[in-house]
C-alpha cells in the first residue's frame, strides 16, 4: 500500500515554495506514494493545479497563531493524521514549520519533515527562534541547494544526519523555448517578487548603463511587491523610465521569458531559484549574482555568467559582454537549457523526494507504525 504524505504550506498561491510542493505532489510515484496537501489559504493557482491532478486539498483554517483558531486547527490536524493515517507529514514553508512539525512530531506517529529553502537571514525574527525549536522536533529537514545544507549544519547547528537535500524541479512541459515568440527590441528582463533583497536597483544602474549599445532595448520587469514604486521612481530618475516594462505578478512567465535575450538575477540573498531555471529552460542566457545556490546553476563561462552582488560595475559589463557577443550569448544560452533539461525536471526533483521519504519511513520502525 502507498505510504500516505501530507504535504504542508500556509497558501496556494504563485509562491516559489508553493509551487514545489505542488511539483512535488504531481510527480511523486503514485505507486509507493500517495500525497495530499494542507494549507490554510486553499484558494489560488496552485490549488487549482492540485485538483486539476486529483490530489486532495485539506483546509486548515487558521487566521493567526494567536487566536484561538490555532488551536482548533491543530487540534484538526491530529484528527486528520490519524484519521487517515497519514506516514509522513513536510511542511514546505516557515509558517507551516513553526506550527505543523511541533503538533505532527509530538501528537501523532507521523514522520516529520520540514524545509529550509532560503537563507534564514530574511526571515520574519520573530520566527528564528521558533524555527530553530522545530528544526530540533524535526525527524528531517529538506533543503533545496548544498549552499543551504551548509548553513544549516554550520551556522543553525542541525545535525548533518538530519538535512537532506533536494534541488528544485520544474514542469519542462510548461516551461520551454518556443521559436514563434517575435522578439519586438532587444530586451534583459528579470522575474522575482519586488522585495529588498532581490537586488533590482543594482539591475536599474546597470541597464542605465548599457542601454545605449542596441537602440529600442528594453528592461522588463515582471512581479509584484513593496519595492515597485521604489523601482520606477528610480527608473524616472535615471532617465530609463520609457524603456521599462513593469508587468505585474502573472502565470504567464514562460510568455514572458521567451521575449528575454538575457535573464538577469541581481539577488543579494538567494538559494536555489526557480526563476533562474524556468529562464534557462525557456533558453534565456542568464546572468546572476555570485551568492547562495546560483554558482550551482551557472557555471562561469559554461552555462551563463555570474557577477559580485551589489556591484553595478562588475554586472553592466557581463551585460556588455554578451549584447555585443551574441554568439557567447547563444552558446551559453543552450548549455543552460541542456543543463535544465538533463538534471532538473519536477519528475526528477519528485523522485529525489520520493527517495528521502522512503528513506526516513524505512528507517523509523517505531513512528508511522497505522498499518
Amino acid at each position: 500500500m502507498p505510504s500516505r504524505i501530507l504535504l504542508m504550506a500556509r497558501e496556494l498561491n504563485l509562491g516559489g515554495s508553493e509551487r514545489q510542493m505542488t511539483e512535488t505532489a504531481r510527480f511523486l510515484d503514485r505507486a509507493r506514494f500517495d500525497p495530499r496537501v494542507g494549507c490554510f489559504l486553499p484558494a489560488g493557482l496552485r490549488g487549482e493545479e492540485l485538483r486539476a491532478a486529483g490530489v486532495p486539498v485539506v483546509h486548515f483554517p487558521i487566521h493567526s497563531y494567536k487566536s484561538a483558531s490555532a488551536i482548533s486547527g491543530a487540534r484538526q490536524l491530529i484528527r486528520y493524521i490519524r484519521d487517515e493515517k497519514i506516514d509522513l507529514v513536510h511542511t514546505f514553508d516557515y509558517p507551516l514549520n513553526v506550527f505543523a512539525i511541533p503538533v505532527a512530531r509530538w501528537f501523532t506517529n507521523a514522520i516529520a519533515v520540514s524545509s529550509q529553502r532560503f537563507h534564514r537571514e530574511i526571515t520574519p525574527k520573530g520566527y528564528l527562534k521558533l524555527l530553530q525549536m522545530s528544526d530540533r522536533v524535526a525527524d528531517a529537514v529538506v533543503v533545496n541547494c548544498d549552499f543551504l545544507r551548509r548553513h544549516m549544519v554550520e551556522e543553525q547547528h542541525v545535525p548533518a544526519r538530519k538535512v537532506h537535500v533536494c534541488h528544485n524541479g520544474i514542469d519542462l512541459s510548461f516551461f520551454r523555448a518556443s521559436e514563434k515568440v517575435e522578439r519586438a527590441a532587444f530586451t534583459i528582463g528579470a522575474v522575482c517578487a519586488l522585495r529588498p533583497e532581490k537586488g533590482l536597483p543594482v539591475l536599474l544602474d546597470a541597464f542605465g548603463q548599457v542601454r545605449s549599445l542596441v537602440p529600442g532595448m528594453k528592461l522588463a520587469i515582471v512581479g509584484s511587491g513593496p519595492e515597485l514604486e521604489g523601482l520606477q521612481a528610480q527608473a524616472r530618475k535615471l532617465g530609463i523610465f520609457e524603456d521599462c516594462v513593469f508587468q505585474p505578478a502573472t502565470s504567464q512567465i514562460p510568455t514572458w521569458l521567451q521575449t528575454m535575450d538575457i535573464f538577469v538575477l541581481p539577488s543579494l540573498s538567494e538559494a536555489f531559484s526557480n526563476a533562474l531555471m524556468e529562464a534557462m529552460a525557456c533558453g534565456c542566457c542568464v546572468v546572476a549574482s555570485k551568492v547562495g545556490g546560483n554558482p550551482e546553476l551557472v557555471q562561469p563561462e559554461k552555462t551563463g555568467l555570474l557577477f559580485e552582488s551589489a556591484t553595478v560595475r562588475d554586472l553592466a559589463a557581463a551585460l556588455k559582454r554578451l549584447i555585443e557577443n551574441p554568439v557567447l550569448r547563444r552558446d551559453l544560452a543552450a548549455a543552460g537549457q541542456r543543463l535544465i533539461h538533463e538534471n532538473y525536471s519536477a519528475e526528477c526533483a519528485a523522485t529525489r523526494m520520493g527517495e528521502i521519504y522512503a528513506r526516513l519511513l524505512g528507517s523509523s520502525p517505531t513512528r508511522a507504525t497505522y498499518r
